[in-house]
């Protein structure tokens, strides 16, 4: 087993991985890394193979760009691992069970059905087309057009689906300024309360504060404080 070979089994098996990762996962924040730790393994994977535009592509525009503007969206919206176990369209899970094992049989009789080429190597291609680029052009928009088209269009549907399960209903009105200001004040002191010795005798923390009607807030005071014969009782009224 050569070099290439060592390279080839060891990221294909961390490609797989970062797969299972990716549906096993829970959280959707987990499941985008293992997603950016496949595309990092299938990366390596272009490399070996003498593709250093794909190995580039696959890191900067995927892995750098697709994935981590994904996972910012995540980290910056918030999807709760309970959010992700309800389903906001009846059926989906059976449809997309249905989807993986229809996709991956036609990918099984695609593979299967076609014999093993005969490898001329990246430089021969090359030179047959006149260069790297130009290769990968005459195969996009030439030979695979169909299936980039496909793709492009089930990436379309893929952010389309996204968006609707991440739509929220929402069932109660958006609270207005006033009712949130009123929730903030309900126990009753809508400014904070003064801090002890402020309008006592003395400065002094085991004397209670005064609230604007003359009467002393115990409230005031630290806890190993109230309710014992140690704090000292402040003025009945307000000097004005």
């Amino acid at each position: 087993m050569n070099g290439e070979s060592v390279i080839f089994w060891v990221t294909a098996f961390f490609a797989i991985v970062g797969a299972v990762g990716m549906i096993a996962s829970r959280k959707a924040v987990h499941s985008a890394l293992w997603v950016a730790f496949a595309m990092v393994n299938l990366a390596i994977l272009y490399f070996s193979l003498e593709a250093p535009f794909l190995g580039t592509t696959q890191i900067v525009v995927y892995t750098g760009a697709v994935m981590m503007l994904f996972l910012f969206v995540l980290m910056i919206v918030g999807v709760d691992s309970s959010d992700s176990l309800l389903e906001t369209i009846k059926g989906q899970r059976l449809l997309a069970i249905l989807f993986a094992f229809s996709f991956g049989g036609m990918l099984v009789a695609g593979i299967t059905s076609n014999g093993p080429a005969k490898v001329v190597g990246l430089t021969a291609a090359n030179t047959e087309s006149g260069g790297n680029m130009q290769g990968l052009s005459q195969l996009i928009f030439g030979k695979y057009l169909l299936a980039f088209e496909a793709t492009s269009a089930l990436l379309i549907t893929a952010a389309l689906g996204a968006m609707v399960l991440a739509h929220r209903e929402r069932w109660t009105p958006r609270k207005t300024q006033d009712q949130l200001q009123r929730e903030r004040t309900l126990s009753g002191h809508p400014t904070p309360l003064p801090t002890p010795g402020v309008l006592a005798r003395h400065n002094s923390v085991d004397t209670p504060a005064l609230l604007p009607d003359g009467t002393a807030s115990e409230i005031s005071l630290p806890a190993p404080f109230r309710g014992t014969s140690e704090v000292e009782s402040g003025p009945t009224e307000v000097t004005k």
